[in-house]
């Protein structure tokens, strides 16, 4: 006989809370990049992060002229843009043991602006393609002056462990 899942109360509906999709990440201090999100659907998602000045990659990146490494950037777009949307795509699946799995497939990222210590940033996640578990979406990363920082494509698999 199988174990029916003990589901959140938000399975099956379109107001999934945002606490709940950033309690389901896979991620923690240090490595969490999501402070909140704004806005979420089944198309899309815009949350945002603020880099502390006391991160850590801040010491040797670079010297005296502290910028946010371009990975810790495609990983804040990637944590927001791609995770966190998918964990709301797959909220049927999931319950309160559940943890998610996230492996990113490919990414094409281009860089317009550097984020420096203490910048909120804003991204905005647009999805391409949802099937199989495998999630595509069009990203874009803009500072709090409304300015273009990073833009591309990222993809991803998320799998639910039975």
């Amino acid at each position: 006989m199988l174990k029916k899942k003990n589901r959140f109360p938000f399975a099956g509906m379109t107001n999934m809370k945002k606490e709940d999709i950033i309690n389901l990440l896979p991620y923690q201090n240090p490595f969490l990049f999501v402070d909140g999100i704004d806005e979420i659907s089944e198309e899309n998602i815009k949350g945002h992060y603020t880099f502390k000045r006391d991160e850590t990659f801040y010491k040797g990146h670079f010297k005296d002229n502290p910028i946010t490494p371009g990975v810790i950037l495609t990983e804040c777009m990637a944590q927001i843009g791609l995770v966190c949307l998918g964990i709301f795509l797959m909220r049927n699946e999931l319950d309160d043991s559940t943890n998610p799995q996230i492996a990113l497939t490919s990414h094409q990222m281009d860089f317009y602006l550097p984020v420096l210590p203490n910048e909120k940033v804003t991204v905005i996640s647009e999805k391409e393609v949802f099937r199989f578990n495998k999630l595509k979406c069009s990203v874009k990363m803009i500072n709090e002056k409304e300015e273009l920082v990073a833009r591309g494509k990222i993809s991803g698999m998320i799998h639910i462990p039975a």
